[in-house]
């Protein structure tokens, strides 16, 4: 199998408290959980991230319990790719309605997530709303995975010439979500057809909605600039960059880099 490396790393930017959560498999999070030696270790490396909605409480609490019933579901799944990673999306969904039951005063949390699968036939990705999963290849950036935000939707008119592209970009409604894991049934999914193969010197970002306050340009800027250090360096390096806007609306932010091992 193909190794791959990865890095991670987050900011709470200007937010008291952090709803992001962040981890891969085998590996690390952002949260504290391990889950020792899984069955499918040897077969794929795994990461996902999920931003969560709901303030201090429901928030966290929905994005780490996502991550973490993702990767639980996986472990144990007899499925192949990619119907594993909806095997996983599902049991996420359904651990956020079980939390709610328990304890009601959660009612209302919820949470994005992407979770990919990174093996010997490239990467494959399941996600649902906003967090993007971007491609660096040969110095340009590519969106692999679908916004399901109302971003795109506004983008559209101001295309179209019914708004202008500065009231596309500060709408309000912008960063509202069409599709959310929240223990209900799930209006939208992205879930890829087949697999992406990755060329040796690519980077795969996978990232929370904050990340939105750099430009693409500096996406690549940075992965050109730090790539050779590894993806841990680019990690940090992202994060830098988007601390150093100083945005005093910053939102957390969080990104995974992976990409082929040397």
């Amino acid at each position: 199998m193909t190794a791959f490396a990865y890095g991670i790393c987050a900011t709470r930017g200007q937010r008291s408290y952090q709803e992001d959560a962040a981890a891969t498999w085998p590996g690390e999070s952002t949260f504290g959980w391990t889950n020792g030696l899984l069955p499918r270790s040897k077969d794929s490396f795994m990461a996902v991230l999920a931003d969560g909605m709901g303030g201090h409480a429901g928030g966290a609490r929905a994005s780490q319990t996502a991550c973490r019933a993702f990767f639980e579901a996986c472990a144990v799944s007899r499925e192949d790719l990619p119907d594993l990673l909806s095997v996983g999306l599902n049991a996420a969904n359904a651990q956020i309605a079980e939390t709610v039951i328990v304890n009601p005063r959660l009612a209302g949390m919820g949470t994005t997530l992407v979770g990919t699968s990174f093996t010997d036939r490239g990467l494959e990705w399941v996600s649902v709303g906003d967090s993007p999963l971007y491609l660096l290849r040969r110095g340009e950036i590519a969106l692999l995975n679908e916004d399901h935000s109302l971003a795109p939707a506004l983008d559209r008119l101001a295309e179209e010439g019914s708004i202008s592209r500065d009231e596309a970009k500060n709408d309000p409604r912008r960063h509202m979500l069409r599709s959310a894991i929240t223990g209900e049934q799930i209006e939208l999914i992205d879930i890829c057809k087949e697999p992406l193969a990755l060329d040796s010197d690519d980077i795969v970002i996978l990232a929370s909605d904050g990340i939105h306050t750099i430009e693409f340009d500096e996406i690549v800027r940075v992965g050109k600039a730090y790539m050779g250090d590894g993806p841990e360096a680019v990690a940090q390096a992202l994060i830098r960059s988007v601390e150093n806007q100083r945005d005093p609306f910053q939102d957390n932010t969080t990104v995974i880099v992976v990409c082929p091992a040397a």
